[in-house]
């Protein structure tokens, strides 16, 4: 797993070349809503030989589609960041620098895990 900080205020799919740049393990699809909706980011996927499955912005011209049985294990995701929201310095970030809020992510989510394994 990746994670960059980018500011509040810039859109999702900007920061998407951060995150896709590293040397992880080549993914097989990519899951992503719908601020990910770019020509730009689906040449890239399809040029990488990885499955987009992003759902389209309602001003997209070109129609395209998503396997809505794949697309739900976004699902999965989005609530780990629910879980780590509950953590309340998590959700209203009182860390002033980036370093001292991953590391509290990285506590958060030790706890989040460990609580998985004891059950």
């Amino acid at each position: 797993m990746r994670t960059e900080f980018t500011p509040g205020q810039t859109s999702d799919y900007l920061g998407f070349d951060l995150v896709m740049a590293d040397n992880l393990p080549e993914p097989k699809v990519l899951l992503a809503d719908r601020g990910y909706d770019a020509d730009r980011i689906r040449k890239t996927m399809d040029k990488r030989d990885i499955l987009t499955q992003i759902p389209m912005r309602k001003t997209r011209k070109m129609r395209v589609g998503v396997d809505h049985r794949l697309y739900r294990l976004r699902n999965m995701v989005e609530r780990c960041f629910n879980k780590l929201k509950n953590a309340r310095r998590v959700a209203t970030r009182y860390d002033k620098t980036a370093e001292s809020f991953m590391g509290f992510i990285d506590i958060t989510s030790i706890r989040l895990w460990l609580r998985h394994l004891s059950t």
